[in-house]
This record gives structure tokens, sequence and C-alpha cells, in this order.
């Protein structure tokens, strides 16, 4: 398909590029397995609901099927690049749409710049032991500069490269699952414990649902590539009920499987007593000390493929803010040969350099502070998003349900918005778990993701007063 210019110079994103699996490998792959089953559910079991982490991952899974129910209904009436900007504008007009715009730009350009920090610590530990050293953050722009690279190339290369990653990550995880399972458990055998209600529902649900709901980032990909794919209106609806199923079964699977190589009774002391080597220990075990050095390599591939995830749904938000005249217009250019944004990929990596630089020069812990404070944001911020996209598909269907069930337009889409404002409520009353801080900038990150919503809808109405054309248009820049 050829590349569609206008008399600006912009253009429109190379159609017909990506297909089913792309879309997936997207999704997935910024969930990232390895990151997300061996760095976010040991502290889950530690200090949340013991054994009933695997149901917590069920109840997640649930809460995006029927979210996606409202949110595949409404894919085919929003076209574009826009993502979740795309769905806010077009039930709840341009002040709601940009308010969603900033708080999913926050939850991006947080999450990527946590994983950038992650990203170097682990293979500063790697390179190390080969005499290569330097501070965290040269390698975190080494990562950035590679990452740049492949953004600006057709999409379908990084969708390759996030499939070689994915499925990778998700077969040595499966093997040590399937050892498990294998060998008949632990000392306690294999059982439904995990999912029992009086395990899922016991204490520490709350704070085991802070770090599951985290492993769901991302998941705005499905729609943010529509303008690439290949039949888009078939595509999007099952590529993302098709990433919540295999991201939800995987880590339920999993999660149960090493709770009961330890034994439910135990796993919670297991955990606490060996965080870091939690699924480690559990491999060297029953797989051999290959498996650990294994683990180690897909673990930087899995967080580089979450990078490269985020870069793609960064440039794509700041594409169509362009093409909405909201953000520097060069950077709804895109690559004449490859049909890629570039330009706002180039931009986006200049913050990101800024950004991971003013974190440095304060002196700051890349794990402790730069991963963690920034996971805390990028959930809640996500959160905030998807609540507004929820309201957005009511209050698009209201009017007119198009001949669409009331329980697939506005039943569902209500039960998402309770379930995920409850959801944005445990994650703010557990923030300082989460982050491992009691800094009064943590304790304040609810707010900043409301009052940043707010300020997107006070942009808004500023642009309707002097600009009452522009905003007239927004949310259809790119029908």
């Amino acid at each position: 398909m050829h590349l569609m210019t206008d008399v600006t110079g912009t253009g429109r994103l190379q159609g017909n590029t990506v297909g089913l699996a792309h879309i997936v490998f997207f999704v997935v792959a910024a969930a990232a397995p390895m990151t997300a089953v061996v760095g976010a559910t040991p502290p889950a079991f530690a200090f949340g609901n013991g054994a009933g982490v695997p149901g917590a991952f069920v109840l997640a899974g649930l809460l995006y099927l029927v979210f996606s129910v409202g949110y595949t209904a409404m894919t085919p009436y929003v076209t574009g690049a826009g993502g979740f900007f795309s769905y806010i504008s077009k039930g709840l007009g341009g002040a709601a749409g940009i308010g969603g715009a900033l708080m999913a730009l926050m939850a991006y350009f947080a999450i990527q710049i946590g994983i950038y920090a992650l990203f170097a610590v682990f293979m500063q530990a790697t390179l190390a032991p080969l005499g290569i050293v330097g501070p965290w953050w040269a390698f975190a722009l080494v990562a950035l500069a590679v990452i740049v690279l492949l953004g600006r190339r057709n999409i379908a290369i990084s969708g390759r490269i996030l499939g070689a990653c994915m499925i990778a990550e998700l077969l040595i995880l499966l093997v040590l699952d399937i050892a498990i399972v294998r060998q008949g458990g632990g000392p306690e055998g294999l059982s439904l414990s995990g999912f029992r209600p009086s395990e899922v529902f016991g204490p520490g649900l709350g704070v085991s649902m802070v770090f599951v709901l985290g492993a769901y980032i991302g998941f705005e990909a499905t729609a943010i590539f529509a303008e690439e794919a290949q039949r888009p209106e078939r595509t999007i609806p099952r590529a993302t009920y098709l990433a919540v199923f295999l991201i939800s079964v995987f880590y339920a699977f999993s999660t149960w499987a090493i709770s009961h190589y330890y034994g439910p009774s135990s796993v919670r002391v297991a955990a606490e007593s060996a965080l870091e080597g939690f699924y480690f220990n559990a491999a060297a075990d029953l797989l051999g000390p290959w498996s650990v050095q294994v683990m180690n390599v897909l673990l930087l591939t899995s967080l580089f493929a979450c990078l490269l995830s985020f870069h793609n749904t960064l440039n794509r938000y700041f594409y169509t803010l362009a093409c909405e005249s909201l953000v520097w217009r060069k950077m709804a250019h895109v690559h004449p040969e490859h049909g890629s944004p570039h330009v706002a990929g180039l931009v986006q990596a200049g913050l990101v350099a800024l950004i991971l630089g003013a974190f440095s020069f304060g002196s700051a812990d890349p794990y402790t502070v730069v991963f963690s404070w920034m996971a805390g944001l990028a959930v809640l911020a996500i959160l905030g998003t998807q609540i507004l996209v929820s309201v957005s598909v009511i209050r698009f269907f209201q009017r007119d349900r198009l001949g669409r069930s009331a329980l697939v337009v506005l039943v569902a889409p209500a039960l998402a918005t309770l379930g995920l404002l409850g959801a944005f409520a445990l994650v703010g009353a557990n923030i300082t778990l989460l982050t491992g801080s009691q800094s009064a900038i943590v304790l304040a990150f609810p707010i900043l993701v409301i009052a940043t919503g707010a300020l997107g809808a006070v942009v808004a109405l500023t642009i309707k007063a002097f600009r009452p054309t522009l905003y007239a248009g927004l949310g259809r820049g790119l029908d």
C-alpha cells in the first residue's frame, strides 16, 4: 500500500502492515511475561493474598474481558492511531479526550522510564563479570538508541522481534511450569488451591491486585495500531480478546504452578525469604543451573521487548496528537520508506533521555526510586485512562446503540467502570507498598493523575475558547 501524504507534508501510517499475531505480540510483549512473573509475582505472594495470587489474575482477566466488550464494540467507529485518546474524544468530547491523552502519556512515559532503569540494572549485573562496567544511565541510553533505530523501521519488523522475544519467554516459563506439574507439585501435591474463593478473597487481595494489574499495561496496543492493521474491524477485537485471554491464563497457570512447588501453605513464607530467587531457585532445582542463565538472559530480552512495544505505542500517540495540531505538527510526518512516525520517535527519545538524565543528576537509585516510583505512577495513570474509556463507550452508544445489545454497550461498560474505579482505589491505597516508599510525592500520585486529567480538560477548553475550529475537529483528525 502506498504511503499517503497531504499538502502539509504529513502522512498516514502504512496500512495493511500488521496482522493479528503482530498486534497480540505487541500487547503480550508490553506485559513482559518474564518480568511480570519473575519480578512482580513474588511480592504479591509475600505481601498479598499468598496462595490466592492465581485467582487474582483470573479476577483481573475477567475485569479486562468485561472492559473489552464495550471497547471492541466501539472499535469500528474509531479511526486512526490515537488509541484511548480517540475513544475518549469520540464519546466524551475533546476536553475529556485531551485529559485522557495526558494521563495515557503519563502512564506510558512513566513505565518506559522505569523499565529503562530496570534494564540498565540487570545489564550492569550481567556485564560486570565480563569486565564491562559503567553507570546505569549509560546502559539505558545505549538501549534507547537501539530502540529508536528499530522503531523507525516498518512496524512489522518490531512485531517479529517482539514475537521472538515473547515466545522465548513463554517457553522457558512453560518448561518450568510443566516440570512442576510432572513431578506432582511439591510437598502438598497438586490441587485447586489458588482458585478457591476463601483464598482469592482472603486478606491481602488488594495488595496482590496492585502487582497483578500492572501486568496489563500495554493493553491499548490492540487499537493503537488500527490504522496499520489488516482488516482492523475484525483484527482489533480478536487481538484484544486473545491478548487478554493469553495474559490471564498464562499468568494464572504459572503462579498456580510455582505456588504448588513450594506448597500453598508455605508459599508466602518462601516468597518473603527469597523474593529475587523465588523462581530461579525452583528452576535450578527442577531444570538445572543452565535454566537460571537462560532465564537471566530472557529477563533482559523481556525488558527490551517491553521497551520496544511502549516506544511504538508512544510514537503513535504523538503522531495522532500532531495530526490533531495539538503538538508540534512535524511529528505527524512518517518515514517515506517504512511508513513509521519516525519524527515522533526522535522527539520521544529526546524526552526520555532528558528524564533519565534528570534522575541520574539527582542520584536517584535506578531500582528503588526510578523503577518502583514510575511503575506505581503508570498503573494509576492507565487505570484512570481506562475509566474514561468505559464511560466514553456508554456515552457514545447512549443515544443510538447502532444495533448493539444494551448488555454489550451499556451494562458491560458500566460494570467495567465500577471495577476499574475499585482497582484505582485499591492501587492508590496500597501505593506505598508498590513503590516501597512513604515519600509525600508517592502518596500524592493518585491526586497527580487526577490533576493531569483535569489539566488536559482545561487546555481543551482554552483551545475551544481561542481556536473553536480546532476544538470542533478533535478526535476526527484522522477520519
